[in-house]
């Protein structure tokens, strides 16, 4: 039937048109302009390809492209179709007359109006809404590929006994196609009802009838199938039950029933549900009745239950059967929690001991003996000392270390040994001449380890050095000394082309390099050259001569951008650090898999809880994920970032973790088996900093077991304030080598302290057993003090040494003239049942812009000692000096070691080849090539032992020199990694 409406449109005005010249002119410009944006659109798409391409994982790229493609193409077209179907049908059932009222008299005009466009009008409308649709379709990939690849927990939830799997992932897949159909049905309603109305279906203000049949029978169908969505909705409810979070006394964000949701929620919700099923199917019925008076009733039925069963009854049950006897009601659901918690988080095995807080021991000479054995309290604070780091080993004024320095550790003579380490990165700010040149193919990258004994400081107060100089030479051996890729490599370089690269600079002049490796993307193409051009807005990349054959761009260069880039379902830890592996210097970045659909485990913010004093100030502390609401994460992924290439790895951590499984089925061959870990690489492995956050925050509460306790608040533990600084955040964890009571030996442990929450006293130390690779490794140890008597905490022992009067003068004076106190990381180490603290003191003053380590502050049992060295402080409060043969700290010397001895060094050469060709016999079981293999390496060990006997008679600084067991790693059976890599490993600069 034709539109009504029409008549003569008035006489035409003649319009003077633009010359062909200026119409010339102005086509052109319109083709440029979409070309231009054409190419720019397709310069982003083609870098970021060429850049997942040149670190082998395009695979990342593709997959999520194509998901992204047809989430966007499905739901798009799903959403158009829906929308134009409904507006297609609503004009075919238009009325074919109208009252000729006011109403359609002034509709009338807007009908003429798009007559001839309402094709053009259809299409228009439904690009638009699938284009929306599609879009926020396409953001839902990691819902979809978790979705489509989800693997079992093997676990099931205690109220619906549902795989895990169901909560975390297919109910956000079913929550996402619920919320698409109600948008599709919304959309579809009130797009059929305007052309109802436009057409005359439905009339305001007409006389007669309100609605035609057609009209009436089409908008209740979609009111019904919005109600039945509602159904669904209702349904679905019931098990999002289990991870709602909602306020309770007992703890922060609550995940999981209570009595309330079990006992009134829960049957609510099923009520609810078979309500909406009967209104949808009396919206469908008017199809036949033409009267929406049933549906009607049906609806507002639906909203008096919604209101009455699912709003007012819970209120009732809360207030009348919960709130009288609340302990009982709720102590069920709490066990539920706590166990779902506790298993989310990974800290069901944590083992809570009693400790006294109290030394037993009489003998004073037995307890210093004990520290000795007990830790290697580390005095050179990774936090404090990067000034003097700069200072010291900076060399030139466009290399730079880090705010934060990290702790590893090395196996020097056969016994590892805390090592504060970072890496001598560049620093353009530090560049006299800044221009384009300079800044992106001349300085393009760091150069070198620097590394000091974490244990001791020379007479000066400086670090003893284990590793320093340019290039850098000690106990670390030879290895690919320049640093392209680095935490504060934030800006792309151009290298391996015809401009020559600034390597480093000696007494000799300034030496050059040209990069030699395969990262980066090759810019010898045009297209290529262009792309970058476009997408970096930098148009010399295009026509500069510094741009030739063999050039190659590098950009994402810090290690956990490329870590996230490659892995962009992986959440990042805030601490990336670096270590000497094989010849390389090699970035390790620690890696969560998180959901936030484990049943009954609370949540918790990333972002909060892993802040503390040091994320306050060091942006590049701060996790990845900052607002991430999880409630389930585990380290499962090891990353490693080649300071040199920028190679991404990854290793799967945790075999057992179903999220990592999903993942890596999406994903297939991104991320290497556990067991592709190198020996050397897994001694540089450790427990990772914002797990152990992000535990002991939940330990504050769920370190108790019992629900009546749990609720009673009576256990509740706080992570204290750092009291080495005014910052009012949490103190940070610290890594120190160490051994808890039950443990035979030190292992390298993160260790934290705990208070009573709103007090100062301590209520718990907490370590984990950091030492990868060993059958300890992740093992929480809780020991808990008793809360009948007082043990100072971190804050009142601060407190003491600055109020004690002795302590107090000699910081006065050390404070003379300009000089400035820095109180180091205040460490805590349980000794004989009571708690040792150590702090070391640095001054920085006078001339010197960074700082120093003059004394050290010790406290035990009520003794405290202000003394120039650890040794002397703990001599003092124990009363009795340690019989413990002293360790060779070498604290005199910062001099590089046995590279000044070619005959030692020679030696030390044969012994890796030897121990090398060992390790290949053992592999294949050559018994008789290992045992020549063995006496070869013993007799080379015997000559560097001889050669440095000689050294030291002529007069040569022994000490200076490593051992020569610490070269090759101790034992030949596969023992502890040795920090020296192989001699065949890429050369230094």
């Amino acid at each position: 039937m034709p539109d009504r409406g029409g008549g003569p449109t008035g006489p035409r005005m003649r319009v003077g048109r633009p010359s062909r010249r200026v119409r010339t002119l102005l086509m052109t410009l319109g083709v440029l302009a979409v070309f231009g944006m054409a190419f720019t659109m397709f310069a982003g798409f083609w870098t970021d390809w060429l850049w997942y391409r040149s670190v082998n994982y395009s695979s990342v790229f593709t997959t999520t492209l194509w998901t992204k493609i047809g989430l966007f193409s499905v739901f798009g077209l799903l959403m158009a179709l829906a929308v134009g179907f409904n507006i297609w049908l609503a004009h075919r059932l238009r009325p074919p007359l109208s009252a000729m009222s006011v109403e359609q008299q002034s509709l009338d005009r807007y009908r003429m109006g798009i007559a001839p466009y309402k094709r053009w009008l259809l299409l228009a409308v439904t690009a638009l809404v699938g284009l929306i649709a599609g879009a926020s379709a396409a953001g839902q990939w990691r819902t979809w590929l978790m979705w489509v690849n989800g693997v079992s927990f093997g676990q099931k939830d205690p109220q619906f006994h549902l795989d895990v799997s169901f909560f975390a992932f297919d109910l956000p897949w079913y929550r996402f196609l619920l919320g698409f159909g109600f948008a599709a049905t919304i959309l579809s309603l009130i797009a059929a009802a305007l052309t109802h109305y436009l057409y005359g279906g439905l009339r305001v203000t007409s006389p007669g009838a309100r609605a035609t049949a057609a009209a009436t029978g089409h908008l209740s169908v979609l009111l019904g199938v919005f109600v039945a969505l509602k159904a669904v909705a209702y349904w679905l409810d019931r098990y999002g039950l289990a991870v709602k979070s909602s306020d309770f006394k007992a703890t922060d964000n609550w995940t999981g029933l209570r009595y309330v949701d079990a006992n009134a929620y829960l049957p609510a919700k099923t009520i609810l549900f078979c309500i909406a099923v009967i209104c949808a199917l009396l919206f469908f019925a008017t199809l036949w009745r033409r009267t929406w008076q049933l549906p009607v009733i049906g609806f507002g039925l639906m909203v008096l239950s919604a209101i009455l069963i699912g709003g007012l009854y819970p209120a009732i049950v809360q207030k009348f059967q919960v709130q009288p006897n609340e302990q009982a009601k709720e102590a069920p659901y709490v066990e539920k929690n706590l166990k779902a918690t506790r298993e989310a988080y990974g800290i069901d095995g944590a083992q809570v001991t009693e400790y006294s807080g109290t030394s037993t021991t009489k003998d004073k000479t037995q307890l210093r003996d004990d520290v000795d054995a007990t830790a290697s309290i580390r005095v050179l604070d990774p936090n404090i000392v990067s000034p003097t780091y700069q200072q010291l080993q900076q060399m030139r004024k466009y290399y730079a270390f880090p705010t934060n320095l990290d702790v590893d550790r090395y196996n020097v003579g056969g016994a590892d040994q805390d090592t504060v380490i970072g890496l001598r990165e560049l620093n353009l700010a530090g560049v006299d001449k800044q221009n384009w040149i300079n800044n992106h193919f001349r300085y393009t990258h760091g150069y070198g380890v620097v590394a000091g004994k974490g244990t001791t400081a020379d007479s000066e107060g400086r670090p003893v050095f284990t590793e320093s100089n340019l290039p850098s030479e000690g106990e670390l051996g030879t290895y690919q000394q320049r640093i392209y890729y680095g935490e504060k490599t934030t800006t792309y370089s151009i290298v391996g082309g015809p401009q020559a690269e600034i390597d480093y600079s000696d007494d000799n002049g300034e030496k050059t390099t040209s990069y030699k490796g395969k990262s980066g993307v090759n810019l010898s193409n045009p297209v290529n050259r262009a792309a970058y051009a476009v997408a970096f807005g930098e148009p010399q990349i295009l026509y500069s001569g510094a741009i030739g054959e063999g050039s190659r761009i590098l950009y994402n260069r810090t290690p956990k951008e490329r870590v996230e880039a490659v892995a962009p379902w992986l959440t990042i830890d805030g601490d990336a650090y670096p270590a000497v592996v094989d010849g390389k210097i090699q970035w390790i970045v620690d890696a969560y898999t998180t959901t936030n659909g484990y049943p009954y485990a609370s949540r918790t913010t990333l972002g909060d809880t892993t802040a503390d004093s040091l994320t306050a100030t060091n942006d590049n502390r701060a996790v990845v994920a900052q607002q991430n609401q999880v409630n389930y994460i585990r380290n499962s992924v090891k990353a490693t970032v080649d300071a040199y290439t920028g190679e991404v790895k990854l290793y799967q951590w945790d075999t057992e973790d179903p999220v990592l499984k999903t993942w890596m089925k999406a994903f297939p061959g991104t991320v290497e088996p556990k067991s592709d870990i190198s020996t050397s690489l897994m001694a540089h492995l450790r427990y990772p900093q914002d797990l152990f956050k992000v535990q002991r925050e939940l330990l504050t509460r769920y370190h108790v077991k019992d629900a009546t306790t749990f609720l009673s608040g009576s256990e509740v533990w706080q992570v204290p304030d750092d009291p080495s600084n005014k910052s009012g955040d949490a103190v940070p964890p610290y890594y120190l080598s160490m051994k808890m009571p039950d443990q035979q030996a030190q292992a390298f442990s993160l260790t934290t302290t705990f208070t009573p929450n709103g007090r100062d006293n301590l209520s718990a130390f907490m370590a984990v057993d950091s030492e990868a690779g060993t059958a300890g490794y992740g093992k929480i140890r809780i020991l808990k003090l008793p809360t009948s008597t007082t043990v100072d905490g971190p804050k009142q022992v601060q407190s003491q040494f600055n109020s004690e009067q002795d302590i107090a003068e000699s910081i006065r004076l050390l404070k003379g003239g300009d000089s400035d106190i820095e109180y180091g990381n205040l460490l805590t180490v349980p000794l004989d049942g009571g708690l040792l603290y150590v702090e070391p003191v640095y001054v920085r003053g006078g001339g010197l812009k960074y700082p120093l380590l003059k004394k050290v502050l010790v406290t035990y049992g009520g003794n405290t000692a202000f003394e120039d060295t650890l040794d002397e402080a703990l001599n003092k409060v124990f009363g009795a000096e340690s019989t413990t043969p002293p360790k060779d700290d070498g604290d005199e010397t910062t001099t590089p070691p046995s590279s000044s001895n070619p005959t030692v060094q020679e030696a030390l050469d044969d012994a890796q080849k030897a121990f090398t060709a060992g390790q290949e016999a053992l592999k294949k079981g050559d018994w008789e090539a290992y045992g020549k293999a063995q006496k070869d390496l013993e007799a080379a060990l015997k000559r560097a032992e001889d050669a440095q006997d000689e050294a030291a008679k002529s007069g040569n600084k022994a000490s200076s020199s490593p051992s020569p067991s610490a070269t090759p790693s101790s034992g030949a059976g596969g023992g502890k990694a040795s920090g020296s890599p192989s001699p065949s490993s890429s050369p230094s600069g």
